[in-house]
């Protein structure tokens, strides 16, 4: 049986994805085990735990390469080396977690289904991560001969005037490196405005109970307490009063077939507006914003800000669904 599976794998591999442990991370900084020892116990932390989460890792990716050896050829790659991974059309992903890392390597692949995995179930509690390392015998075998149910996920793609573009899987930020304010022009449709703002996040029904939650739970709560109903600000005689239209969302799903944006804390003045501050981009409404920042503008995906696109004056950025779409092993 073993044997007929292998051959049904054919010229595909399984492609096995791990990432440094933050021990493995102290150690690059520091030099050695002793050194990134010091460094954390004089912070009054607990390094046994670095040290048991690292164990625990390593012995998990062990016992995923020896379950996979079983079923076909593995390849084993770093997190840092996905990006310029070119994956077989008929390859098989495993990656072995936390939720960032199976994000992260969502938006590099094409078709190929992804099996997000475990290592520590006491110790992540992982939304894509529905598999443990034992399960790998049972549910490989099952996706090769297609008897495995797939959930396609939406992904987000933003694509600059020059060419340049980038996926996102949970979410694209676009905005300044610095905490300064970004400024920008913003095109929904035929709303055009002028905005001053902490940047904007458009996010995928994937990452809607992330950063998108968070920045929409806070403006709620803003605008429901009883300091901002009495609140009222003048400047150069001109008002500011909250937002008193209502946005809908509908059921924003993982597959759903558009995104949403939001821009956190635009800065109403003389020349910058805070209307065009919340909506739904699809297929047919694409998101525009064109940069109007000298310099430090970036564009990046799923929180990773080492992966990013210079976003500077002049250029223009568009922002829809990706053509491709994730698919995750359930």
């Amino acid at each position: 049986m073993q044997h007929a599976d292998q051959n049904h794998l054919g010229d595909s591999k399984l492609i096995l994805v791990k990432r440094k442990t933050r021990l493995e991370e102290l150690v690059v900084r520091y030099n050695t085990v002793q050194q990134a020892q010091f460094y954390i116990e004089r912070l009054g932390a607990d390094f046994s735990d670095y040290m048991e989460e690292d164990r625990r890792y390593r012995h998990s990716v062990q016992q995923a390469q020896h379950q996979l050896s079983q079923l076909g050829r593995v390849q084993t790659i770093d997190r840092e080396h996905v990006p310029n991974f070119i994956f077989g059309e008929q390859d098989i992903v495993v990656v072995v977690g936390q939720d960032g890392l199976v994000a992260n390597t969502l938006k590099y692949v094409t078709e190929q289904p992804l099996i997000g995995v475990n290592p520590d179930p006491m110790r992540w509690d992982g939304v894509l991560l529905p598999f443990t390392v034992e399960d790998l015998k049972m549910i490989i075998p099952d996706v090769i001969r297609k008897q495995r149910s797939l959930r396609e996920v939406t992904l987000a793609k933003v694509e600059l005037n020059d060419g340049q573009f980038l996926y996102g899987v949970n979410d694209l930020f676009i905005g300044r490196k610095t905490h300064v304010s970004a400024r920008y022009e913003v095109r929904l449709g035929s709303s055009v405005e002028q905005q001053s703002s902490s940047g904007v996040i458009v996010s995928t029904g994937l990452g809607a109970t992330g950063w998108f939650k968070s920045v929409l739970a806070g403006a709620a709560g803003i605008v429901g307490s009883e300091a901002w109903k009495h609140m009222h600000i003048n400047e150069d005689g001109n008002s500011v009063s909250a937002i008193t239209h209502e946005h809908r969302m509908e059921n924003f799903g993982w597959d759903s077939p558009y995104l949403y944006f939001t821009v956190r804390e635009p800065f109403p003045s003389r020349t910058t507006a805070v209307n065009l501050v919340f909506g739904k981009v699809h297929q047919k409404q694409p998101l525009r914003i064109v940069s109007q920042m000298p310099e430090d503008g970036v564009i990046f995906s799923d929180g990773v800000e080492q992966d990013f696109l210079e976003f500077n004056s002049g250029v223009e950025a568009t922002i829809g669904l990706a053509e491709k779409r994730g698919r995750l092993v359930v």
